[in-house]
């Protein structure tokens, strides 16, 4: 996590730091209202995490993406195409926002089933294309691949169990 002089630039990973946690917020206030009254109505597979369990597994996701994130910008005077680098992150990162809007928001989750298979995407590109400039940014995308990957197999189950 040091630049070439091996220094930590503190700015830098604060405010990569704060984007990135900040749409797992955003994404945490969509959600909070529908997991009180509409989520716990819904027919769930036996493999349901508790409620309590989803904020701390995606904080922790959302800090380590978040200093992913910061060790690509120390890199971004070697990187030939920083701003699509900048721009995939960005993707995933409102299709990550966007699954939380479709699901727990406006219970969709039909839409957020197809919508969290294109997130899916969105961060293996991500984490592949970190990889390719940093190994271990690229590492920090596996657990939060396999997370969603769980995710996904939720909603998908969530969906079946809940389709009239």
């Amino acid at each position: 996590m040091k630049n070439q002089n091996g220094k930590i630039q503190f700015i830098p990973l604060v405010v990569n730091l704060l984007i990135t946690v900040s749409i797992g917020l955003a994404g945490g206030l969509l959600t909070v209202s529908s997991v009180r009254t509409w989520y716990p109505g819904l027919a769930k597979p036996a493999f349901n995490p508790p409620n309590w369990l989803f904020g701390p597994i995606w904080s922790v996701l959302f800090i380590a993406i978040g200093i992913a994130a910061y060790r690509i910008w120390i890199k971004r005077e070697q990187i030939a195409h920083f701003p699509r680098t900048i721009a995939i992150y960005a993707i995933q990162l409102i299709l990550n926002l966007c699954w939380s809007y479709l699901f727990f928001y406006h219970h969709l989750i039909g839409a957020a089933l197809f919508e969290i298979v294109a997130l899916l995407i969105a961060i293996l590109v991500n984490g592949l294309i970190f990889y390719k400039i940093d190994k271990i940014a690229g590492l920090i995308f596996i657990p939060y691949f396999l997370w969603v990957s769980f995710a996904a197999l939720l909603t998908y189950n969530i969906y079946i169990l809940n389709s009239f």
